[in-house]
């Protein structure tokens, strides 16, 4: 599995994205995702499913350090108590006493910034989180949170996929050191019926999803795609076998559009333009 180094973790460019996976579904496909060579598992506190992600683990007969695992701190928890407490319901459900990567699922306008930060920070003091990072950050958000940051910052988890330009916050995000993670890398099922991405995919014998995945990775971002469709889950890993051209990148590219976004729920902050 090909890797993205940053600020000192090593994050499998694939993982499995666990939202809206539920009960005993959650607890097969991530074992099925895991005995098919996934080894990084992403959840959340709000998902409701931590407990299920760590039986699928455990399922799986792999080693706990073989896997990468992240969940994240929802934006109501983020206030220094509610943080700790708020972690500590998370470790109790997976069964672990440590994950790879902890995030600021979203930020929260009503806490400051320097206790948002403070509070994760103070989390990764005893390794139970050997690596944090936030979520949904914007450019300045992200240069606010390096600033106040006591430990490295690893990633910025933010919604990225061919329609949505996203390339000012990833350039920040690599000047600083972070790794992006992409989630909606599919844009919700309108990746596979494009058909810039259909012929593109025609070409190399791969498909409009497996063409998409393969133009965040070759520009070295991690991805996170979601799916409890066991053909979907070997597909999303097949991506590693072929190389987009500078033209693939570029007609690929060409499709971001202004209104690309797709998640913008009410605790939103206010996105770049």
């Amino acid at each position: 599995m090909q890797t993205v180094e940053a600020n000192g973790a090593r994050i499998p460019a694939i993982g499995l994205g666990t939202m809206t996976l539920k009960g005993e579904t959650c607890v097969e496909i991530v074992g099925a995702a895991l005995r098919l060579g996934y080894r990084h598992l992403d959840t959340a506190q709000m998902y409701g499913n931590e407990a299920e992600v760590g039986q699928g683990l455990k399922a799986s007969g792999l080693a706990r350090e073989e896997v990468f695992l992240t969940t994240k701190v929802w934006h109501a928890n983020l206030a220094p108590g509610d943080f700790e407490r708020s972690f500590d319901e998370s470790l109790k459900k997976l069964d672990f006493a440590f994950v790879d990567l902890l995030l600021i699922h979203w930020p929260n306008a009503a806490v400051p910034m320097a206790d948002m930060i403070g509070a994760l920070c103070k989390v990764a003091a005893d390794k139970r989180a050997r690596h944090v990072g936030v979520a949904n950050f914007t450019v300045g958000m992200v240069e606010e949170a390096v600033r106040l940051a006591t430990v490295p910052l690893v990633t910025n988890q933010v919604e990225v996929h061919p329609y949505i330009d996203q390339r000012r916050l990833i350039e920040t995000c690599r000047t600083h050191g972070l790794s992006v993670t992409a989630y909606c890398p599919l844009a919700r099922g309108g990746v596979p019926s494009d058909p810039v991405l259909q012929r593109i995919g025609a070409a190399h014998g791969k498909s409009a999803s497996q063409v998409a995945l393969r133009w965040l990775v070759q520009q070295g971002l991690v991805a996170i795609p979601r799916t409890a469709n066991r053909d979907r889950l070997a597909e999303n890993l097949a991506v590693f076998d072929f190389d987009l051209s500078a033209q693939d990148m570029a007609d690929i590219a060409a499709l971001r559009k202004p209104n690309g976004r797709l998640v913008s729920p009410p605790h939103a902050p206010r996105w770049d333009t």
